[in-house]
Formats: structure tokens, C-alpha cells, sequence
């Protein structure tokens, strides 16, 4: 830390007011080619600072003003001894800016998400393997981080002022899900750029990141009470699930897809990626691929999950002579003919969620459920299902590829009634019975 500089003319505000008015600021040297200077003026005076440049030229930098009629605030009013670290943090970063700029072209929040949006496509195109890509994250952040004002501001420039007034503009128009999703493809695309650009980038960049994007609510949300069904309205869906299918030429596939994802209580995008061989008949066991969440390494690449085996029944027909690499769960393709007409040409794996959601509204209407259900409501279902089974809550993450924390923040109702039974059984009564009066014989 640099000493700060003692001056018998420019301490105090007493001292300054011997001084005499002029144009020319009364300098006193306190860094190496630093300067700060306090010009004198009628009404109270103001501190500059000066920097050198080499060469005999100088650059002279408006700091605040000094405390000769106001007491010093340590933002717009300041003491010589404030004066003197404003003008040494500017130094540090006119200094950082000049490091950044000699390292190559300056990067935008647009190169960021632009280079995300890229690798995104370019994994996905590896694991879709020919298949069409589903382009969420260019769909999200294309719409709304590159259209907003701050896409084209440097990343070194980014404030958490930025950040948070990007997230308010959204939130005035998104429900608060679709902010937590687009938030996190943008600040995965910002982190990503900061690990790329680290030399290039301030050293607090990543804690604007953190702070900026931070979720303004303390409380985390928590699973919607409507959304979370009883066994008998889970068959419903199943039932009515088996009529829509058959209905509108599914052959079986809708169904299966409902099935498993309400047997497991996964997500559509883990249950989609199954394979035959997935599918243990024996144990009755389905073996689900881990989700893609997160950046870190997992030393397992499936969760086993035991089912009824009514729903291996159902898969069994899926199974006959087919390769245990192929993709389990298939629908059909449909070709448009006429404007009213399609025809099937095959069957392919599913895509996305919104394949399946085109015919949900079918499947709730014959269910004679709620048309504002969604299909996640089979997960939320199958969590809640395991906690009020008394299951360990960590058995409860790990069935369902989560976090003991996602599930004590979003469904710790439902955790506080489990155990409350559990407690319930350790009850005892502590009133001792009147003893027994039994009788002589004889």
C-alpha cells in the first residue's frame, strides 16, 4: 500500500485557505509520475490529479471537490488524504485499460454469447448425431441479450449496474422461469469468455458476473402445489396418455414416453436418451443417462431406477430385435401431404419437449385434469412421491439426478411432513396404566 503524503499547504481545509486563487492548480508529487493538485477557486477549491505521459506531456484528470466549505463524503467531496486514493486508483485503472488494450481487440458481451451460442451448437451437433439441432440457447439469448443495449458494450466495461438492469428489463416481461434460464445461458456465455480472455479482463470481472446476475429474491422458489398429483391422477394421465396415442396414430409411442417419464420421475431430455439396452427386464430396472447440468465430472454416467414391472411390460415390445445402441424411445415422422393431410414415413427419436406438448392438452382434457398442468408435473409427482415414502432426501436427489438442496429448497413442505411422521413413531405414551387387579384363586 503506497504511504499517503503529508503537506503542510494542502492538509487541511485552514491551511488551503491562505492559499492564493489562480488558474494553475497547486501540485504536490505523491507517486511517481503522479500529481495531485488543488486549484483554488472563489467559491472552494477542487482536486486534479496529474499523470505523466513522457515526453514533457501530462494528463490532468478532475478528482472531486476538496472539503474547504463541506464535509468531506468521500465521493464528491474529499479530504487530501481521500484526494490522494482517488488519484492513485485512477492511475491503477487507466493502467489496467492500457494492459488490456496492448493484448489484442477489445471483446464485446456479443463476441461472449455469440462464442457461446457456437460451442453449444457444435456439442450438441455431436450428440444429436445428424439430427436437426434444437438451437434453445441461440433462440434464448439471440432474442434477449443480443438485441438489448448492453450486447455491444466491452466485457472489461461490464458494471453490476449493467447486469442488473438487463435482468430487471427482463423480468418486466418474462416469468420468472424463463429469466432463471435465459440468466444462466448468459452467464455461462460470460464466465466462458472470462476463462478464454482471463489476461485480457479485469480481476473482479467474475464477481460482477456473480453479483450482477444474482437473483433478487432471497427465497427460492418453491414447487407449484397444483402441480404435484396424486397416484390416481398420474393413472389418469397414463390412461388417457394410451386413448390420445391411439387416437392419433402414435403407435404406442406417445404412450411409452409418458410412462417412463412418470415411472422415473427424470426429464424429458434424460429419458429421451435411452438406449435398448437401458432397459433391464430382470430387474426390472431402467437405467437413465445423467443430465448434462453442471461443469463437473461424475464418476457414474447412469441412475438405475427400479420400476413396476407393468412398465417393462410395456417396453418389452420395443425391445424385440433391435441393437442394444439404438435409442429406446422413438415416435413417428409425419410428412405433410396437403394442407390437411400428413403421412407417416418413418419413426425417429424424439427432439424436444414441445414434440410431446403439441398433444398434452389432449391427454389433460381426457384426463379431465387441469389444462394448466405441464408435463413436469410427473417429476415434481415422482419427488414428492419418494418423501412422503420416508425416503432418505439424499436418496430422494440422487433418484431424481438433483441436489439434496434442490430438494430442500423447492419441496421442503413436503420433507417437514414426512419426518413429521417419522417422529411420530418414536412417540411414547409417559402416563404409566393403573396396575392390574387380579384376583386370589380359591
Amino acid at each position: 500500500m503506497a504511504n499517503r503524503v503529508r503537506d503542510a499547504v494542502l492538509d487541511s481545509p485552514t491551511a488551503r485557505a491562505k492559499l492564493k486563487s489562480q488558474a494553475k492548480p497547486y501540485f504536490r508529487s505523491i507517486d511517481r509520475g503522479l500529481h495531485l493538485g488543488y486549484r483554488k477557486g472563489k467559491t472552494g477549491g477542487t482536486w486534479v490529479a496529474r499523470r505523466y505521459l513522457g515526453n514533457e506531456r501530462y494528463v490532468v484528470e478532475a478528482l472531486g471537490r476538496a472539503d474547504d466549505r463541506q464535509t468531506a463524503n468521500g465521493t464528491t467531496v474529499l479530504t487530501f488524504q481521500q484526494a490522494q486514493t482517488r488519484a492513485r486508483g485512477r492511475i491503477r485503472e487507466v493502467e489496467e485499460a492500457e494492459r488490456i488494450a496492448a493484448l489484442g481487440p477489445t471483446i464485446t458481451v456479443r463476441d461472449a454469447v455469440s462464442a457461446y451460442i457456437e460451442s453449444c451448437e457444435t456439442k450438441e451437433a455431436k450428440i444429436r448425431n445428424g439430427l436437426p439441432l434444437r438451437r434453445h440457447t441461440r433462440s434464448r439469448l439471440a432474442r434477449h441479450v443480443l438485441t438489448a443495449d448492453l450486447a455491444d458494450k466491452a466485457l472489461q466495461a461490464l458494471t453490476v449496474d449493467d447486469l442488473h438492469g438487463w435482468r430487471a428489463a427482463a423480468s418486466a416481461t418474462l416469468t420468472d422461469a424463463s429469466v432463471r434460464r435465459i440468466t444462466n445461458d448468459f452467464r455461462a456465455a460470460l464466465n466462458a469468455a472470462v476463462r478464454r480472455y482471463a489476461p485480457q479482463l479485469p480481476a473482479a470481472i467474475g464477481m460482477t458476473i456473480r453479483n450482477g446476475l444474482a437473483a433478487q429474491t432471497a427465497s427460492a422458489p418453491v414447487a407449484r402445489e397444483a402441480q404435484i398429483l396424486p397416484d390416481a391422477d398420474v393413472r389418469r394421465i397414463v390412461a388417457a396418455t394410451a386413448e390420445v396415442d391411439a387416437e392419433g396414430g402414435w403407435e404406442g409411442d406417445l404412450h411409452r414416453l409418458v410412462i417412463v417419464l412418470a415411472a422415473t420421475g427424470l426429464r424429458f431430455s434424460q429419458v429421451t436418451r435411452m438406449t435398448v439396452a437401458d432397459v433391464q427386464v430382470e430387474q426390472n430396472r431402467l437405467m437413465v443417462p445423467l443430465s448434462r447440468k453442471g461443469t463437473g465430472s461424475r464418476q457414474t454416467s447412469h441412475i438405475g431406477i427400479r420400476v413396476a414391472p407393468d412398465v417393462i411390460a410395456t417396453l418389452r415390445p420395443i425391445l424385440v430385435g433391435r441393437r442394444g445402441t439404438e435409442t429406446l424411445l422413438l415416435r413417428p415422422r409425419w410428412q405433410t401431404v396437403t394442407v390437411r393431410v400428413q403421412q407417416k414415413v418413418g419413426r425417429v427419436p424424439w427432439g424436444n419437449a414441445t414434440e410431446m406438448a403439441r398433444t398434452w392438452k389432449s391427454v389433460l382434457e381426457k384426463a379431465g385434469l387441469p389444462g394448466d398442468l405441464v408435463p413436469y408435473a410427473l417429476r415434481h409427482s415422482s419427488i414428492v412421491r419418494g418423501l412422503r415414502a420416508n425416503l432418505p432426501v439424499r436418496l430422494v436427489a440422487a433418484l431424481h439426478d438433483t441436489s439434496t438442496a434442490m430438494i430442500e429448497a423447492h419441496y421442503s413442505a413436503y420433507i417437514v411432513t414426512a419426518l413429521d411422521e417419522l417422529a411420530a413413531l418414536a412417540a411414547v405414551s409417559l402416563i404409566t396404566p393403573a396396575p392390574t387387579q387380579f384376583r386370589s384363586a380359591g
